[in-house]
């Protein structure tokens, strides 16, 4: 417990304005290393950890077997996949692949310095084809995989590529807006383990598969063109949650800072492996793996559709990614971990009465001497273990970013998968660099102290009467200053001014996020200045804290908050779990489809009243919980349109296609 309180960050100014807080961790091993070899960019990094790893697996993909028809309990023929073992590339063979990719580009006519896209999957491809490319000083453009064809074509358009790297599966995307990419010249595509990729409708290009590319750079007498410090390495693009995704410029010296700050904060084993799972175009997951192979850490792949054995895509009979990988680390986001507490409380709400009577108690005590700073190993072999068996039996920490952790669902993953569960803030802009939690705060609801390369400063916010001045703890707008900051957003100048500046040598980008400070110097995030509506009587709602609280409870998949100022109460516009709705329709004695179950008044009654229920015991105020709600019986994925590729919601999206409903809501 006193280690766990332990003061990780110390304020080096203040004011009645401002405050600045700098970390008081030491710089561990790695950075040392770094700093004495020079290291200052991702080429110069990867050559290193191969001089040190060589023979050691870097990057595995597991093998996919077949593919084969298997009929379900109703009646339906899915399509299943029969999986063998992980396939590992060693760190020599890693590079030499990246170094014959990059020199096979070269042969096609990429020069050093271009800027290329990458739009495909997290795969171990990926990353070796962005290694590639930063031997030859290429600035890589990064796309989500789910990102619609709008913002395919407006981000490939804003960077003028002529190249694209893409997969089988993206292909078809691909397709459709080839005819509105009048730049681009040259697809190569990731092969599929199983079917042949079909490439008619792209005769207007040139298309070829990842393996030619990679014969082509052996056979190739080009010099690799390594990169400077302050060379481009990554145009990454926002997800998007507020219109057209931004380009964020960010260069060798921004990543490398960052995974210095990560891995002084994080500890690394000889022991550890992790689990490739977010979007790479995602900075905290790029990120993540570049620290994990500067560690000499090896990576497995997975996807959703095979991460466990109840996934959509494993056949019967065979295991999860995760049963046969035995993680001990991986990168998540809320939306995941949620998701693992609501399979945990529907397994035990389905068991038998004493295993969930044994189940509670053991909770509730390995919980209580959790928060004493005490360990529970005996709770933990006989009830926990099973849980852990879930992710392969060997996860030991997971790390959490992209969106604010709510304290229940970070203490239920940390208690039932008997896990160091840790939370993060950052953004793409900062190259997702900004606070992590040690590994001994056993705090939750918050997201650690600044890193040994980030200084984070509080400033008042006067319209949403946050103060440094405040008490208990000082209160502001959360701007985030160091090398990790990026440069800005790409042919963005405007915003790029409005949101970024230079201070005493320093760059600094301000967050637009809300936050605390507290006695140890760790942050809690608690509003955002987008976020916030007044109501007619002048109390101020914060959206995402408010959608945070709710989106947890069992009859929820996701929520989108709605007010106006001119009102006196709250509307909720929810995408309903499919299981937690049908158990709350059952309990009123009623059994239809889901679709009728959205629509049915006596079930939309009881929903609303369960979401009161949930939020008066999370705390809510009155007014912040929602009075009316509406079912939403759509998807909200990113290829809908009304969540970004790391599952925020955006808002204008989800209330543009609602506002019918909204209105009738209202009135």
């Amino acid at each position: 417990m006193t280690i766990s309180k332990r003061v990780k960050a110390k304020c080096i100014s203040s004011d009645n304005n401002q405050v600045t807080y700098k970390s008081i961790l030491p710089t561990q091993a790695t950075s040392k290393l770094l700093i004495r070899e020079n290291v200052d960019t991702l080429e110069k990094m990867f050559n290193l950890v191969t001089k040190i790893h060589g023979n050691k697996n870097c990057l595995g993909t597991r093998e996919i077997l077949s593919e084969e028809e298997e009929r379900q309990s109703d009646g339906k023929v899915l399509k299943k996949y029969q999986m063998g073992e992980y396939r590992w590339r060693t760190f020599n063979e890693t590079n030499y692949e990246a170094d014959c990719f990059g020199k096979g580009m070269r042969e096609l006519g990429v020069q050093p310095r271009d800027r290329v896209a990458i739009f495909a999957e997290t795969r171990a491809e990926w990353m070796i084809a962005a290694q590639g490319f930063f031997k030859h000083a290429c600035g890589i453009a990064t796309i989500y995989a789910t990102l619609g064809e709008d913002g395919i074509v407006y981000a490939i358009n804003q960077t003028e590529v002529s190249v694209i790297v893409t997969s089988h599966d993206l292909l078809s995307k691909l397709k459709n807006v080839i005819k509105d990419l009048p730049k681009v010249k040259t697809i190569v595509y990731f092969e599929d383990q199983l079917y042949k990729t079909n490439i008619d409708g792209l005769e207007s290009v040139n298309v070829l598969p990842y393996k030619e590319v990679v014969e082509m750079g052996k056979k190739s007498g080009i010099e690799n063109t390594p990169p400077n410090k302050s060379d481009l390495a990554i145009l990454m693009y926002t997800s998007g949650s507020t219109g057209n995704p931004k380009g964020v410029m960010l260069t060798h010296n921004n990543l490398l800072s960052t995974m210095k700050g990560f891995l002084d904060s994080i500890e690394t084993k000889p022991t550890d492996v992790m689990l490739g799972f977010l979007p790479l175009a995602h900075s905290f997951e790029l990120l993540a793996e570049c620290s994990a192979m500067l560690a000499g850490v090896p990576i497995g792949y997975s996807t959703p559709l095979t991460l466990i054995d109840s996934s959509p895509k494993i056949k019967k009979g065979c295991v999860g990614d995760a049963k046969v990988l035995k993680p001990t680390a991986m990168a998540i986001v809320p939306l995941i971990l949620d998701r693992i507490v609501k399979g945990i409380n529907d397994r035990v709400n389905n068991g038998s009465p004493i295993q969930k009577t044994v189940f509670n108690f053991a909770y509730n005590y390995k919980r209580k001497w959790h928060r004493r700073g005490y360990k529970t190993p005996i709770t933990d072999r006989i009830v926990f273990k099973k849980i852990g068996e879930l992710m392969g039996g060997k996860m030991r920490a997971m790390i959490s970013g992209g969106a604010p952790l709510s304290p229940e669902t970070h203490e239920k993953v940390r208690l039932c998968l008997c896990i160091v569960m840790a939370q993060g803030y950052g953004l793409t802009e900062t190259s997702a660099g900004g606070t992590v939690m040690e590994e001994t705060d056993i705090t939750t609801g918050r997201s650690g102290a600044a890193c040994t390369v980030c200084l984070v400063r509080l400033v008042n916010w006067e319209e949403g009467n946050y103060f440094v001045t405040n008490k208990p703890y000082p209160q502001g707008e959360v701007i985030l200053g160091g090398e990790n900051v990026a440069e800005g957003y790409f042919k963005m100048p405007e915003e790029t001014a409005e949101n970024f500046f230079v201070e005493d040598g320093i760059r600094w980008f301000r967050t637009g996020d809300i936050a605390e400070i507290h006695k140890d110097g760790s942050i809690k995030i608690i509003d955002r200045k987008k976020d916030l509506v007044k109501l007619q009587h002048g109390e101020y709602l914060s959206l995402g804290r408010i959608e945070s609280e709710l989106k947890t409870c069992q009859v929820v998949e996701n929520i989108c908050i709605y007010a106006e100022s001119t009102k006196t109460y709250c509307i909720a516009l929810v995408q309903p779990s499919e299981k937690g709705l049908s158990d709350l329709a059952a309990s009123i004695g009623i059994k239809e489809s889901f679709e009728q179950l959205c629509r049915n008044k006596e079930v939309i009654k009881a929903a609303t009243k369960c979401i009161a229920d949930y939020g008066k015991r999370r705390g809510l105020n009155k007014f912040e919980i929602p009075t009316k709600i509406s079912l939403c019986e759509d998807l909200w994925t990113p290829d809908s349109g009304l969540v970004t590729a790391a599952f925020k919601i955006k808002r204008k999206e989800v209330q543009n296609k609602y506002k019918d409903v909204i209105a009738q809501i209202y009135t």
